[in-house]
C-alpha cells in the first residue's frame, strides 16, 4: 500500500520518513515517491494492505544500479494473539523501460534475482539499508 496512505499516525510517518531518509543518504541522487501505485481498480486489486510500499526514481538509468526505479515494499505481519506487527522483510525490485529487471527479498535468502542485476557495491549498500529499515520498524514504541 502507498506509504502516503499507511502514514496514519506520527509514529508510522515518522519511521516512513526515517526509512526514505536511509536510503537517500546512501543513495542522493534518488527521488522518493510516496505513492507508487496509481489509484485504479486493477492496481487496487494488487496492492498488499500489509506493505508500505515506496519507490525511488534516479534521473537516468543508473548504470550501477541497471534500472531506473526501485520499489520497496516493507512487509508486516500482525499477531492477533497479542495485537502486535512487526516488520518480516522488504522486497524490493529495480525497473527499466522493459519492466521489472531485479528482484530481491529478505524473507529468505537475500539474494537478487533477474536479467539485470546491480553491481555488489550497490547490492550490499542496498542490503545494509534494508536491515537498518527493519530495525527502524520493529524498534519497540516509546
Amino acid at each position: 500500500m502507498n506509504a502516503s496512505e499507511q502514514a496514519i499516525n506520527l509514529e508510522l510517518a515518522s519511521k516512513i520518513a526515517t526509512a526514505v531518509n536511509l536510503f537517500k543518504f546512501e543513495f542522493p541522487d534518488a527521488r522518493s515517491d510516496l505513492k507508487p501505485w496509481k489509484n485504479d481498480p486493477e492496481t487496487r486489486e494488487l496492492v498488499d494492505p500489509d506493505s508500505i510500499d515506496i519507490g525511488f526514481h534516479f534521473p537516468g538509468i543508473s548504470k550501477s544500479w541497471r534500472s531506473r526505479s526501485i520499489l520497496i515494499q516493507i512487509r508486516f505481519y500482525h499477531d492477533s494473539l497479542n495485537n502486535s506487527r512487526r516488520a518480516i522483510g522488504l522486497e524490493a525490485a529495480g525497473f527499466d523501460h522493459r519492466g521489472e529487471v531485479w528482484r530481491l527479498s529478505t524473507i529468505e535468502t537475500w539474494s537478487f534475482v533477474g536479467q539485470s542485476l546491480p553491481s555488489p557495491e550497490i547490492g550490499d549498500k542496498l542490503k545494509q539499508v534494508c536491515r537498518q529499515i527493519l530495525e527502524v520498524f520493529n524498534k519497540p514504541s516509546d
